[in-house]
């Protein structure tokens, strides 16, 4: 497929530019953050600077009037984003998603609304997975046609983002069977939103339920989930590692400024101060380099992406299928990478500070806690023999999600 029908454009983004936006309001949104995990508040002022400063179009090519962002660049500030606040990051990750598909969709007039809204700051929470439900093929929610709009009727759990939104999309099965995403206002009369997440971590997400009774969806936000963007399910789990590589970044630091205010050290220590412990040090050390190898495995996998975009960008199909098999294999070898250096770093920094590390007034623990939490969403475990499937058998780890019915927001 060509992109000379979509709002698909070369990057054009400058690191510096997009640092000196953003790196201010990540630094405003750290200030908070312990204290708002502590309390469970929900960070709706945190989530309106960033869209007011428009973090939600920085894939909009800057003709447009977005920041032309790459898919690394992107990626890349969400972690350092998901270091200021995991939680707040991953809040994120179903509305870029969601910027994405509109810019490999078609040029169309409906579209063209929807990059306004983008534009304006109106922000997309997700709702595909249903409680229970093992595959896309047995979805309960409906996406009925009814005169010259839509209905939607169901219940979603896992709704990420959706206490902050102004739309909701959401995965539906139509009357003859097909799969549909329609876009509900987030304050239409139909819709439900249940604070019950009851996760032990990313407690602020908005990740719990998302009922829909005859929710209304105009024509022009209804699209057919065959037609969504081929790199879908890469970049859902890559939004979610980029989150993990923040909090790998937060341990490190917090822990960091933790084993600098110690001023005592155990009689076996190496030195009389903490900070002066070759041992210690050590400690520190070896989380700085997961941190390293977590930035270096997201950034390699995001490339594979834009791998993916210039290929459209190119005009040629040849070679389509070939990047987005590159893709899968990057992005499951990426996660590997990734969720195994979140858990290390998050239990591991514990053992340059000792006893007093685990006070709640440093609250380290919500690190071990948001990385567990979201290493659980797309289980690894299954990872490295699709891998090994892959290079020793050749069996297609992407046609093996499809004829599973699975692949959605995640693989």
């Amino acid at each position: 497929m060509t992109t000379e029908n979509t709002l698909l454009k070369r990057p054009t983004g400058y690191d510096a530019e997009l640092r000196s936006v953003f790196g201010p309001i990540f630094e405003r949104i750290a200030e908070g953050n312990r204290q708002r995990e502590n309390d469970r508040v929900f960070p709706h002022e945190q989530v309106r600077w960033l869209n007011d400063a428009g973090f939600g179009t920085l894939r909009i090519p800057a003709e447009q009037g977005g920041f032309g962002a790459s898919l690394e660049q992107t990626f890349l500030l969400l972690a350092e984003l998901g270091e200021a606040d995991a939680n707040i990051a991953h809040i994120w990750r179903n509305h870029l998603a969601f910027v994405e598909d509109r810019l490999n969709a078609p040029v169309s007039e409906d579209n063209t609304t929807w990059i306004k809204r983008f534009l304006a700051g109106e922000f997309v929470g997700g709702g595909w997975t249903e409680a229970n439900n093992l595959t896309l093929a047995n979805l309960a929610t409906t996406v009925t046609e009814e005169d010259d709009h839509w209905r939607v009727t169901g219940a979603k759990y896992y709704a990420t983002g959706s206490l902050y939104a102004d739309w909701l999309d959401v995965l539906g099965r139509g009357e003859d069977g097909e799969l549909w995403t329609a876009l509900v206002r987030a304050d239409d009369p139909g819709v439900t939103l249940i604070d019950d997440w009851r996760g032990f971590g990313q407690r602020t997400t908005g990740s719990g339920s998302a009922r829909y009774e005859r929710a209304r969806a105009e024509r022009g936000n209804v699209f057919p989930a065959t037609e969504r963007f081929t790199y879908q399910a890469h970049f859902y789990q890559i939004a979610m590692l980029a989150v993990l590589t923040g909090i790998i970044k937060a341990a490190q630091r917090d822990g960091s400024a933790a084993l600098s205010a110690r001023k005592r050290n155990y009689p076996q220590g190496l030195a009389e101060v903490p900070a002066a412990d070759a041992q210690l040090l050590q400690v520190i050390g070896e989380v700085s380099a997961e941190a390293f190898g977590a930035t270096a495995a997201l950034a390699q996998s995001a490339r594979s992406l834009d791998r993916i975009v210039a290929g459209r960008l190119a005009g040629s199909d040849d070679n389509a299928r070939q990047l987005l098999v590159e893709a899968e294999v990057a992005v499951t070898q990426a996660q590997l990478v990734i969720v195994a250096a979140a858990l290390r770093a998050t239990t591991r920094v514990f053992d340059a500070l000792g006893a007093s590390g685990v006070s709640e007034e440093l609250g380290l623990d919500r690190h071990w806690r948001n990385a567990r939490t979201l290493a659980s969403h797309n289980p690894v475990v299954y990872k490295a023999r699709i891998l090994g499937d892959w290079f020793i058998n050749g069996k297609d780890p992407v046609a093996d999600l499809v004829s599973r019915g699975r692949g959605g927001q995640g693989n």
